[in-house]
């Protein structure tokens, strides 16, 4: 019987996303805008997968709050369905005001997983590195293409 639960755990462990784009789209914030498509979410969690493994991400509200008030550039994500909204509604404000572009994507948990930690995180920076700067421009690109919320 133990035998049987060690592929499950395995699973959840690899960040295996429980719940399909679809939906997790029905757990979204009202706040959630510009949102990435199925496509540029994909791409997203792999340059992330690339950041984090040469350390070139900053996560969480308080380190990211803190090095875009410090000036550092790079592409902000989003976890739609954070809650409370209170805990992270300021940092689209910080990243407008900044230039900065953001993107929401739908999961916590799955942006958590690209990042290489079990834990569900509701922000992250992405900054640039030449080791995997062609993913990080073409995300570039398709994240200032979204248009911003009114």
């Amino acid at each position: 019987m133990a035998r049987e639960k060690q592929p499950e755990a395995a699973a959840e462990a690899e960040g295996t996303p429980e719940r399909s784009y679809r939906e997790q789209l029905d757990y979204l914030n009202p706040i959630a805008q510009p949102l990435a498509s199925r496509k540029l979410t994909r791409k997203l969690y792999k340059c992330i997968r690339k950041a984090a493994k040469h350390k070139q991400i900053r996560r969480g509200v308080k380190e990211v709050q803190k090095f875009i008030n410090k000036g550092e550039k790079g592409i902000t994500v989003l976890a739609g369905d954070t809650l409370p909204i209170d805990v992270y509604c300021h940092i689209p404000i910080m990243c407008e005001d900044r230039s900065i572009p953001y993107a929401y994507v739908p999961s916590k948990s799955d942006l958590g997983a690209a990042a290489g930690s079990k834990r569900p995180t509701c922000v992250i920076m992405i900054k640039p590195h030449e080791e995997y700067q062609e993913t990080y421009d073409e995300c570039l690109e398709e994240v200032e293409a979204l248009p911003l919320p009114l």
